[in-house]
């Protein structure tokens, strides 16, 4: 006979009730349970008070649907990562050594590939080592996960603030051309940049906060890496699961959804414009548009394609999960870098020439 004594959880109503009690396990093939309670129930909020019962570590479960393709999948992110590192790095390069390219809306190109840049820095070396090294599920620590999801989300809300003032610029170029110096001074880049890195990590930090510090029933991520709603799933439910849902669609609405609808009205505004101008002034307009507008296409799409897994309730299936981790690892940071290089004349023509130099010194038989 063994008595266990401690405390139990008990869902009553939705809400989690916590009771002290002692149960008894006989040794006959049938198992008894006597309950005691000196105590009346306690709350979930008197159990944090009373124990430590916070997730030290987590298990992220993503790698395990990838252990099978791991050596088609190893060589194939680690060239989209070097292929993204060093085409993020010849963009910026470029806009930073010409001159002529220190203008806002080539700060903002620039601005938005370095946080390309730093979000693939963030996610492919721990990607790529763990599929090297790890034959299963993953485990990670609660305070590497909240910095991991706090730096991703950070970086992705930036984007979309970056690609409003991108359609500010443009629709100021277009249609305000007399107010271009005053709007766009380089004070006002400068903090419309602050402002696009500030805020977003503020909002995000305070939805990881909340996930963080909330009681966790698991601690089971079904992803390739750790982001604000799968923390807050591993929630035990309540007000406390509640606040931090509300809070995360309230950064959502703030830094994505809001830039989102600007974005939309600035250009829907730019192309009015261009209809009622010659086409040969309206073409060369809306092609200085095309490169913002593919890029915030792509954004668009995995950003659509995240929340639709998530209403679609498709968080237990782990097949799902891995394949949306990776369209937002792999879309943005290859397209992008793409996308300015090819269709901005102004960073294309320096980027071939300097190309063409590295190659006429590397060439054989050259002095």
């Amino acid at each position: 006979m063994l008595v266990i004594r401690g405390v139990f959880g008990l869902q009553l109503s939705g809400e989690l009730v916590l009771v002290s009690c002692s149960v008894l396990l006989c040794s006959d093939p049938s198992t008894c349970f006597l309950c005691l309670l000196p105590e009346p129930p306690m709350t979930e909020a008197a159990l944090n008070a009373s124990l430590d019962v916070a997730q030290t570590s987590l298990t992220l479960e993503g790698l395990r649907q990838l252990s099978a393709h791991r050596l088609i999948l190893f060589p194939f992110l680690l060239l989209a990562f070097v292929f993204a590192l060093c085409s993020d790095s010849l963009v910026l390069l470029v806009i930073c050594a010409r001159r002529g390219l220190h203008r806002p809306m080539f700060v903002f190109v620039a601005a938005l590939l370095l946080n390309s840049a730093l979000g693939s820095s963030t996610i492919y070396p721990r990607l790529l080592w763990e599929l090297l090294w790890e034959d299963g599920s993953v485990r990670v620590t609660l305070s590497a996960c909240v910095g991991q999801a706090w730096v991703i989300y950070s970086l992705g809300a930036a984007s979309f603030l970056l690609l409003a003032a991108m359609a500010f610029d443009r629709y100021v170029a277009i249609c305000l051309p007399l107010r271009y110096a005053a709007l766009l001074s380089p004070r006002a880049v400068a903090a419309a940049l602050l402002c696009c890195w500030l805020i977003p990590a503020v909002l995000v930090g305070g939805a990881v906060l909340i996930a963080a510090r909330a009681p966790h029933c698991r601690a089971q991520i079904n992803r390739l890496y750790c982001d604000v709603y799968s923390l807050i799933r591993l929630g035990c439910g309540g007000n406390a699961a509640k606040l931090g849902e509300f809070f995360a669609l309230f950064t959502f609405t703030a830094t994505v959804l809001l830039p989102a609808a600007f974005v939309i009205f600035s250009y829907s505004c730019i192309f009015f414009v261009c209809l009622c101008r010659a086409r040969a002034s309206s073409g060369k307009a809306l092609r200085t548009c095309l490169p913002h507008l593919l890029v915030f296409l792509n954004y668009s799409a995995c950003s659509v394609a995240e929340v639709l897994w998530r209403r679609l309730q498709a968080a237990h299936q782990p097949a799902s999960s891995v394949l949306i981790s990776l369209l937002v690892v792999l879309v943005p940071s290859v397209l992008n870098p793409v996308v300015y290089g090819l269709n901005m004349d102004a960073i294309t023509a320096p980027l071939r020439r300097l190309l063409g130099r590295v190659a006429h010194r590397e060439a054989p038989g050259k002095v």
